[in-house]
């Protein structure tokens, strides 16, 4: 796995605990479903299974031949994927692997789980299906032309955010989605046949999300472009632009959408028109993670730093300082931050009183100004009515459709 970042002065004001249990470096992170466990996968061969309250491990994962790839939970159990080409299951209690899933032919990239299957894409070019409790591939998705990274679950009739958890499948309606460095994605039906394909990306696709429906894909590129397409027909609904590199994350949060970018910026936009409302600046390399909560958005670079930026305003509310090499994945919990390093280290921050209570609402400068505004946009309505009908100039025009878009945008903003 790749590195980046330099050596940094150490800022230890906000930070709790370093844990150095791993010898290489961190790859992945994640949370589990109660928030009381946190699981991480490293360079060292191993993942490590830690108590999100008390940071301490309770417990090393030991068997894969080379790096983890990828870390979860699914019910009660840790799955972890790895470069050696297998999945293996664990048994969180005694940490014993109880299973091993073989037959992909290169290294595993991503995992995703629902109703007792178990999704997983590789390098190989194929995505393929297990039986979570018996370890047998019932599928191979077939049909991309290079290597499979971001995978994805989606039950168009249930719940598809983040932590959302598919406890039954729906055979004739769920589907599985894959992004490749082939430029498109794809939608399969559990069958393993192809839905549906989403071509109009340049270069290859690092990042992928979904709405809640499970009605909309999105597609981070290394074009700098993320699409928004059906899921039902392939159609493509918008392009999101702005971004001047590749993008790396993804998180969609109601109605709108946090990217991360090699470009060294993060951007929030609003789903339904495409427009960009906010920018997160300060990281001086790539941002590698994300993770949006409580109203602030936490970020992790590759300039060894997370930060942590009031959504709604994109102001730095805090710099962590501390780790010495890229930060690779991000997790919030109880008022603390959990950061994951390529310098092997998982450390532990204070992300509390980082929102004011009045979050949310304008300071009175910025309300007076919206005011205003807003008294103009009346006067000016009122004065266009004022004069003799000879229809909307095309400035009018663009002037009403500005301030309605305007209204829009604070409607959704304000549902964050």
């Amino acid at each position: 796995m790749g590195s980046g970042g330099s050596k940094k002065k150490q800022d230890s004001s906000h930070l709790i605990k370093t844990c150095t249990d791993h010898s290489g470096g961190v790859n992945c992170l994640a949370l589990s479903r109660d928030g009381s466990l946190l699981i991480t996968g490293s360079e060292d061969r191993t993942a490590r299974l830690w108590s999100a309250r008390t940071h301490e491990c309770v417990g090393v994962l030991t068997g894969h031949a080379d790096y983890i790839t990828s870390v979860g939970f699914v019910d009660n159990y840790a799955v972890t994927s790895s470069a050696d080409k297998t999945i293996r299951k664990w048994d969180l209690n005694s940490c014993d692997c109880v299973l091993v899933f073989t037959g992909h032919s290169s290294p595993v990239n991503r995992v995703a789980a629902a109703g007792g299957l178990l999704f997983t894409s590789s390098y190989d070019r194929t995505a393929r299906c297990w039986q979570f409790d018996s370890g047998e591939c019932v599928q191979v998705f077939l049909g991309h032309k290079r290597g499979i990274t971001p995978i994805i679950f989606v039950a168009p009739d249930g719940d598809n955010s983040p932590k959302a958890q598919h406890d039954t499948v729906d055979a004739s309606k769920d589907l599985v989605l894959t992004g490749s460095l082939d430029s498109t994605a794809k939608a399969w039906s559990l069958d393993g046949k192809c839905r549906t394909t989403f071509k109009g990306h340049k270069m290859a696709i690092l990042s992928m999300a979904v709405d809640r429906q499970g009605k909309t894909l999105f597609t981070g590129s290394h074009d700098a472009n993320v699409m928004a397409w059906t899921i039902e027909t392939g159609e493509a609904l918008r392009t999101f632009e702005g971004h001047q590199g590749g993008i790396i994350c993804i998180e969609i949060c109601n109605k709108l959408m946090y990217t991360g970018s090699s470009d060294h910026t993060a951007k929030c936009w609003v789903v339904d028109f495409g427009d960009r409302t906010r920018e997160y600046k300060g990281q001086k390399h790539t941002v590698s993670c994300m993770a949006f909560h409580e109203g602030v958005l936490f970020t992790g670079s590759g300039d060894a730093c997370a930060r942590a930026f009031d959504a709604k305003s994109g102001a730095l509310k805090r710099t962590y300082r501390g780790h010495e090499y890229i930060i690779n994945a991000v997790a919030v919990v109880d008022g603390k931050l959990f950061t994951a390093s390529h310098d092997g280290t998982m450390k532990v921050w204070n992300a509390e009183n980082l929102v004011a209570e009045d979050w949310g609402k304008p300071k009175k400068d910025e309300e007076d100004k919206e005011n205003a505004k807003r008294r103009n946009s009346n006067i000016d309505q009122q004065s266009y009515r004022s004069r003799p009908s000879t229809g909307l100039s095309e400035y009018d025009r663009r002037s009403r459709e500005k301030i309605e878009q305007e209204r829009k945008e604070r409607e959704v903003m304000d549902m964050v």
